[in-house]
């Protein structure tokens, strides 16, 4: 098919596919400020409570949740690319990271699709290992959201984060009563040292504690590993107080309510996390006064009743701004490399799609 054949980029379907939790949720809103239609939208992604609220009536092809530096999934993450390439026609392929993303936009981007990577606010000082895979494929696009290491491979647009700025303190002030305190729903790295650490600060508050896989024992605290999406968006409307950690989409969650966060970065060399990212998101959002970040060996119930005296309100970002096709592919033809040699197929329904809110 030549480029002129092929549907506009503002007529077919687009396909967004990216992993769970801060992944996802800064892809929604990027696809919102680009101007994708709900009805274009075909996402790939992990079955969780976030996601399965989060594109509510959205067609969703389920991935096996593939850990960081799970080989055994990110193989089965391959297989389901060819598939879903077989069965539908995209045109656009777009994403925030991270395993799905080296599994998917290659293949993209091999097959004639404008294709776009979106490098997670979590990376502040320069790209993840996904970003680094990503960058070595010329025909994908590539954008950081921090201007700072911006340059001719990685382009600048703008920030998840442009949707919010500081807002007016909370009048009158008051200590808090209300208390919610998550960690996201990564399998595989407990933060129990959060709790150990506010669990003591907050004695006599009402407090709901999302404890993601964390071992509770000892702590007087109910294990609650997760909470529909809605339900903890409901929370966290009604509390005077959000502790989370330092992970973008729970600090999203917060902001989007209208909070200012307190938040704890996950430590590497605790078994925490594989790197120190969450640090570089606690001091982003520092900066820029929408969240306190914690420091686990200060902090105080005064730092915690500050911050609950301070707000967050919603702003207008600027559109996120993608090349023009014409520009990004002039001359440039699909091509497909499946090794069985089929060409890619119409999509059909009813073959891995289904509505957000039904099960595979």
């Amino acid at each position: 098919m030549d480029s002129e054949e092929r549907p506009t980029s503002a007529q077919g379907d687009v396909l967004l596919v990216c992993s769970g939790g801060g992944h996802l949720r800064q892809l929604a809103g990027f696809a919102e400020r680009i101007g994708y239609a709900p009805e274009r939208q075909v996402w790939v992604t992990f079955r969780n409570g976030l996601s399965e609220s989060l594109l509510s009536g959205r067609r969703v092809i389920y991935a096996p949740f593939t850990a960081p530096r799970d080989l055994k999934n990110f193989a089965k993450l391959v297989l389901l690319s060819r598939k879903v390439f077989a069965e539908n026609t995209f045109v656009e392929a777009i994403s925030t990271g991270s395993s799905p993303a080296v599994a998917f936009l290659p293949k993209a981007a091999r097959r004639g699709i404008p294709t776009h990577y979106i490098e997670s606010a979590a990376r502040a000082d320069g790209p993840s290992m996904t970003g680094k895979i990503i960058s070595r494929f010329p025909r994908i696009r590539t954008y950081t959201q921090y201007p700072a290491w911006a340059d001719d491979r990685w382009m600048y647009r703008g920030s998840i984060f442009d949707e919010f700025a500081p807002g007016a303190p909370v009048d009158p002030p008051h200590e808090p009563r209300r208390a919610v305190v998550m960690v996201g729903t990564q399998e595989g790295f407990p933060f129990r040292r959060l709790f150990e650490k506010v669990a003591p600060l907050l004695e006599g508050m009402d407090v709901f504690y999302q404890t993601g896989d964390a071992d509770m024992a000892g702590l007087g605290i109910p294990p609650q590993p997760s909470i529909p999406h809605g339900e903890l968006k409901s929370m966290i409307a009604a509390a005077d107080l959000v502790i989370s950690h330092a992970g973008v989409g729970s600090a999203l969650t917060a902001l989007e309510a209208g909070k200012h966060p307190v938040l704890f970065s996950r430590d590497p060399r605790f078994g925490e996390h594989i790197d120190d990212h969450q640090k570089q998101i606690a001091e982003e959002l520092s900066r820029r006064g929408l969240a306190t970040h914690a420091d686990f060996d200060s902090v105080t119930l005064g730092d915690l009743i500050g911050a609950s005296n301070r707000s967050v309100q919603i702003t207008a970002p600027p559109p996120f701004a993608l090349h023009p096709s014409e520009e990004r592919h002039a001359g440039s033809r699909p091509q497909n490399d499946d090794e069985d040699g089929s060409p890619p197929g119409s999509r059909r329904h009813g073959s891995g799609v289904h509505s957000a809110g039904g099960r595979p």
